[in-house]
């Protein structure tokens, strides 16, 4: 598992649009959080219009493709595409000589089903949707790279290419939705604002992760925990622990990312952060999508760290999800989420180090929260050995 957390974290490395002006830096790890959020919206609207989505389908499929584009990210679109058209099978087998590996190590039933989606046909209503959010989240971030340097050579064949890239998925009602409705647009807005909040503000580091994308990193680590930890975890716990760590930090977009030095260091900031925060999530953010989804994203992001289940309308926290792994309890893993957290952290303080880049913060940093996590034993999950391992990886 923890090879396939170390590709997440590489990702964050990868520069895009590195041949244009670029007034911030663009990494694929911030492009796929874009992404799958904006799959999130266009997948919503469908529901809303009776259209089935296989929510465990389109994460699987995601993180799948997100693969594929880690090994392939370099190639320029126009050359992508040209090589899927004429050596797709051969493309294919590439990626899955470097990945098939790490997936057999961590579950054969995982390895088993990217292999099958890598021979699809890939025509169903969730690769639709991602194939749209793929150039939906590519246009957000093209529009930066345009607005700065218009006069760059090729750079409005591009602008073209992209557009007409985005109008084969005009048959989706959500896609539709994103460019006519001004508040969906802009929840999109606000999630892509995050790409420029940088993680650890105050202390240098490389990668300088943002906000949005270790919102990914959490996600990712948290669906990995969730089906290596949980013996037949119902679809809607798999669907809320991976969705949940996606929008974990959603409110810091209006509250920026205040480091956990500062909330601890005044008694009763912390609690009033959360207020704050919870106060501007049901005042600015949440009315720009529909009541029914803001509830379900109200269930996700406050008090995003505890185990919590619906049951009879109401919702309750619990010490362990337990007799309630049904749908109809949508549980979720809260305290799981918070160790997907908490390593990715980790993660971001180690690498840094390890490349050279340090300071008694990030040491002091790294040593407080594996002390303080790596000793827990949550479900079946090992996480001390989660942590021995990341740190073997990272120090290789």
């Amino acid at each position: 598992m923890e090879r396939i957390i170390e590709l997440f974290f590489k990702s964050a490395n990868m520069q895009r649009w590195n041949d244009h002006i670029r007034p911030v830096n663009l990494v694929e790890l911030d492009k796929q959080a874009h992404k799958i959020t904006v799959a999130y919206i266009i997948s919503k609207v469908e529901e809303s219009e009776n259209n089935e989505i296989n929510w465990i389908e389109l994460i699987n499929k995601f993180l799948f493709d997100f693969f594929y584009r880690i090994v392939l990210t370099d190639l320029k679109p126009p050359i992508f595409h040209k090589m899927m058209d004429k050596k797709e099978n051969e493309l294919n087998q590439y990626v899955l000589s470097l990945i098939e590996p790490k997936l057999n190590n961590f579950n054969p039933d995982f390895a088993d089903k990217f292999v099958k989606y890598l021979n699809s046909n890939k025509d169903s209503i969730e690769d639709k949707i991602l194939k749209a959010s793929h150039y939906i989240a590519t246009n957000w971030e093209f529009k930066i790279i345009y607005n700065s340097g218009p006069f760059i050579y090729g750079i409005d064949k591009t602008k073209k290419d992209i557009e007409k890239r985005i109008e084969e998925y005009y048959d989706l009602r959500g896609v539709q939705k994103i460019f006519w409705d001004k508040k969906l647009n802009g929840f999109i807005d606000l999630c892509g604002q995050l790409r420029f909040q940088k993680r650890w503000a105050y202390i240098p580091r490389v990668p300088e992760t943002s906000v949005l994308g270790h919102m990914l990193m959490v996600a990712a680590m948290s669906y990995l925990f969730t089906i290596s930890s949980i013996k037949h975890p119902c679809n809607k716990r798999i669907y809320n622990n991976f969705f949940g760590g996606l929008f974990h930090d959603l409110p810091e977009v209006l509250t920026k990312d205040i480091v956990s030095p500062i909330k601890r260091s005044v008694e009763g900031l912390d609690e009033l952060i959360k207020e704050y925060e919870t106060y501007q999530m049901e005042n600015e953010i949440l009315p720009l999508i529909p009541e029914s989804w803001g509830s379900e994203l109200k269930y996700l992001t406050e008090d995003e760290f505890d185990n919590k289940i619906i049951e009879k309308g109401k919702i309750k926290k619990v010490v362990s999800i337990g007799d309630f792994n049904q749908d109809k309890y949508s549980p979720i893993d809260g305290e799981l989420i918070e160790v997907a957290d908490k390593l990715s952290a980790y993660m971001e303080a180690i690498a840094s180090i390890r490349y050279g880049i340090t300071s008694k913060e990030l040491e002091n940093a790294s040593k407080n929260i594996k002390d303080e996590f790596s000793s827990k034993k949550i479900l079946n999950l090992n996480v001390k050995d989660v942590y021995k391992n990341i740190e073997k990886i990272i120090n290789e």
